[in-house]
């Protein structure tokens, strides 16, 4: 029997980042499996400890980011995501993936339209963490730097929600400067459960020390970048949950 834990990708039209993160959750201790939306399942699903919507721009983003993702989710999968999430399975999405779980209503309300600036960001960004104890998060620093890259990543909530998800602790990364005009800042949410995360920035580009843009760079271990440390926080808690030590 396969010890590993398995992590599913869901793979659209334009997603373009699926390879680097299967590389990365590999690096970890993963088995990463990339499948075409046309080929998912229940039955894959079932297989699976984690499901990552990678970066990209899924069906050219020709309607509005992640919005053709799910509708084409939706149709190929109903309501076995949400089974997957309330049997203990995890769900994480980068950038294009973000928006798509936003728009799948597995995070909490709210959109990612164009940044105030009217441009593409691709750039790195200092972000701070705001949650203690998430599983993708805890093995992170209270601050530390991922590259973003998106023209839509500007999260706004109605009223004054935005404010209510950091009261409520459902806001898991902040960035320390104003990049692109969020809602108080978020860069990345969580759900209720924890268990579902979405972030703008790619922890995936960040994998080895190598990726940072200061050749002397060192982080708390010098050969992995933070993004290491991200994917490695969802594996350990995986694989801690199979032995028993979390409930």
């Amino acid at each position: 029997m396969e010890e590993r834990p398995a992590a599913l990708l869901l793979k659209f039209p334009g997603t373009n980042c699926d390879t680097e993160t299967a590389r990365a959750l590999e690096a970890v201790g993963f088995r990463a499996q990339v499948m075409p939306i046309a080929r998912a399942s229940e039955a894959a699903l079932e297989e699976a400890n984690l499901v990552v919507f990678s970066g990209g721009f899924s069906y050219g983003d020709y309607v509005m980011a992640g919005r053709l993702a799910q509708l084409e989710a939706e149709r190929k999968l109903g309501d076995s995501l949400k089974v997957f999430r309330d049997n203990g399975g995890y769900m994480l999405g980068i950038c294009n993936g973000f928006q798509i779980l936003t728009k799948l209503g597995f995070l909490p309300q709210g959109s990612l339209i164009n940044n105030t600036s009217g441009r593409f960001i691709c750039r790195w960004v200092g972000l701070r963490r705001e949650v203690s104890n998430n599983a993708f998060l805890r093995g992170l620093p209270d601050t530390f730097e991922l590259p973003v890259a998106h023209a839509e990543g500007r999260f706004i909530a109605p009223g004054e929600l935005a404010g209510e998800y950091l009261e409520k602790g459902l806001v898991a990364l902040t960035y320390m400067d104003d990049i692109n005009g969020s809602s108080s800042a978020i860069a990345g949410l969580m759900d209720e459960t924890g268990r579902v995360l979405g972030l703008m920035p790619h922890p995936e580009r960040f994998l080895w020390a190598s990726n940072h843009y200061d050749p002397d760079w060192e982080g708390d271990r010098s050969d992995w970048g933070w993004g290491y440390m991200m994917f490695q926080s969802i594996y350990e808690t995986i694989m801690a949950e199979r032995a028993g030590e979390l409930t």
